[in-house]
């Protein structure tokens, strides 16, 4: 219990100014003195009072401010985040601004902890002023700073919906201003501090929301900002119709892309600085109907493993890719739609390969994490450097191993079977739905049955699967359809236990937090070549490879499931193809 100057309890004080009565406290007292706790936690749980009304009457017990923190704008987020994490959740304090004076605001739940005070001087190595704020709030605040959203969403939207409206910018998609002035009048727009703070905002959410793209969409009446985080796109908050044509002229411009063209796609690149590192991001341009839409492709090398002991292989699977990358010839591909991690994978068997003694070129489009001792060449197919020029070029620099980041039509593939039989190991990949249809589609391109059986060593399929929020994650009952897509008897079934998230504030109520692969294996042995040589349908070689003891997509995800990484929902959504076979 508190004790004021005067000598008053904090207790009977309370009593004084009517917040509580003389039975309350009497009542809180005799359940304090069995089960511990501080007074205004007594007084809580026995709701005698809000948790509110507790920090707001200690506030002024004390003489002290008092901070209910609803509004986010208040908070200098990187002032905050100088602060570690575990410190400010120890001591439940919370760094808010910079006084004119050069002294630290910080909003504490115990405002006498004396040793928390002293901690966060010595850290910031400024003087302390202290608010009173509700414990709940600022680690629910402290979450949010370090690891979520949702309070820089509210930043976003505070700015879009009060701030930005003082400025009196003008509305560049009015007919009235066109052409040159157009260009003119959105170049200054875009260097206004609302636009600034509005884009510099998004962008810093975007990386702490681990989202990989971003899309700013330009709708009749409207705009639309959407995130894709762990896979799917999730709506965000849209800068006010005064703002829109400034925050694209904005991105335009720190992209070094020509504002004044809006009718041809374009692409760029620019660099946000992160807390200790630099994050790349590509930027992509299309006219749509309504206007220009921008995708920002968010490269955070820091949270991507280039370990290909981390990539998420099972045991046998990894002892088997490793062997076949100690071959010193043939072709391996990963194989699987945009966004399923086969740049990754790649990148992480190339990381597995460096070695002085190997010269490694690669061949991007784009070049998209930069790995020391590798030779990495960016396409530009407006000066004629595609891929097929490119590989032609390389086999004359004495490779190797060639990676070459997608193959996209037969003169590419027949230049990487050259480069196999000629003693050199090719690494890419490929769109296909899973790692049989390789074959067809490779025929269908017009390339020889038996080249490609000869020179073909392994073909892996993958998927990214979102996994399931540790914070939140509970037991489930799988519906019958469930296991039958599944293909799982109810015996076997009876000895796994279902998973799913709840949904929480750690995984911003989705129930998910992060993505897990899944993969299939096809390794080309002597029974799948001369299947391929035959012109064996897909069918025939996914039976050979599951008769070597390699399962299929469905396969790896029901082994995440047991796991307990994922659901059978997300399984489900990214293996449709297996489950008709």
């Amino acid at each position: 219990m508190f004790d004021s100057g005067s000598g008053t309890l904090f207790g009977q004080w309370l009593v004084d100014k009517g917040v509580i009565n003389h039975d309350d406290l009497c009542a809180a007292l005799a359940e304090q003195g069995k089960a511990g706790g501080r007074l205004g936690e007594v007084l809580t749980k026995l709701k005698h009072i809000t948790g509110t009304e507790i920090v707001s009457a200690l506030a002024e017990y004390l003489d002290m401010e008092f901070m209910p923190l609803e509004d986010l704008s208040i908070i200098d987020f990187e002032l905050a985040r100088k602060i570690p994490e575990s410190l400010a959740k120890r001591f439940v304090l919370l760094a808010i601004r910079k006084e004119a004076d050069g002294s630290i605001l910080v909003a504490m739940d115990d405002p006498l902890n004396v040793v928390a005070i002293d901690t966060v001087r010595l850290k910031t190595k400024s003087e302390i002023k202290i608010a009173v704020s509700s414990r709940k709030k600022i680690l629910e605040i402290i979450d949010n700073i370090y690891h979520g959203s949702s309070a820089q969403e509210q930043q976003l939207r505070t700015l879009v919906e009060g701030e930005f409206e003082d400025e009196h910018i003008i509305d560049t998609d009015d007919d009235d201003v066109s052409g040159l002035a157009a260009d003119i009048t959105s170049e200054a727009e875009a260097s206004r501090a609302p636009v600034i703070r509005f884009v510099d905002l998004l962008l810093s959410q975007a990386v702490k929301s681990r989202a990989s793209d971003v899309h700013i969409e330009p709708q009749e009446k409207s705009m639309s900002i959407r995130m894709r985080i762990d896979g799917v796109l999730r709506e965000m908050v849209p800068p006010s119709r005064k703002m829109q044509s400034a925050v694209l002229a904005r991105i335009k411009i720190l992209s070094k892309l020509n504002i004044a063209e809006r009718r041809l796609p374009q692409d760029g690149r620019l660099r946000i600085k992160a807390a200790d590192h630099d994050i790349d991001v590509r930027v992509s341009t299309i006219p749509t109907i309504y206007g220009e839409k921008i995708v920002m492709r968010i490269l955070d090398t820091s949270s991507v493993n280039h370990n290909i002991e981390s990539i998420g292989f099972e045991p046998e699977l990894l002892e088997q890719f490793k062997r076949v990358l100690t071959q010193p010839h043939g072709i391996i591909i990963v194989t699987g739609p945009t966004g399923s991690g086969k740049s990754t994978t790649l990148y992480s068997a190339l990381n597995h390969l460096r070695d002085p003694g190997k010269n490694i070129t690669t061949v991007e489009d784009p070049v998209e994490y930069r790995l020391g001792g590798i030779n990495q060449i960016q396409v530009k197919p407006e000066i004629g450097l595609d891929f097929a020029s490119c590989l032609r070029s390389i086999l004359r620099q004495d490779p190797d191993i060639v990676l070459i980041g997608e193959i996209r039509d037969k003169e590419t593939m027949e230049i990487a079977i050259k480069a196999s039989l000629t003693g050199h190991l090719v690494l890419s990949t490929f769109h296909t739905n899973d790692a049989p249809s390789t074959f067809t589609r490779l025929s269908y391109m017009g390339l020889e049955k038996y080249l490609l059986a000869s020179t073909i060593n392994l073909v892996i399929a993958q998927r990214l699967v979102r996994r399931i929020c540790p914070q939140c994650k509970e037991q489930m009952e799988l519906e019958p359809y469930q296991l039958k897509e599944l293909k799982l008897t109810e015996e076997q079934a009876s000895e796994i236990t279902f998973y799913q998230g709840k949904g929480c504030s750690n995984c911003n109520k989705t129930g998910y937090l992060g993505r897990t692969p899944i993969f299939e294996f096809l390794l080309v042995d002597n029974n799948i070549r001369q299947a391929v040589i035959k012109g064996s349908d897909e069918s025939v070689l996914r039976k050979i490879s599951h008769e070597a003891g390699f399962g299929g997509l469905l396969e790896s995800g029901v082994s995440r499931i047991k796991q307990g990484l994922t659901t059978p929902e997300e399984v489900l959504k990214v293996t449709f193809t297996d489950i008709s076979d």
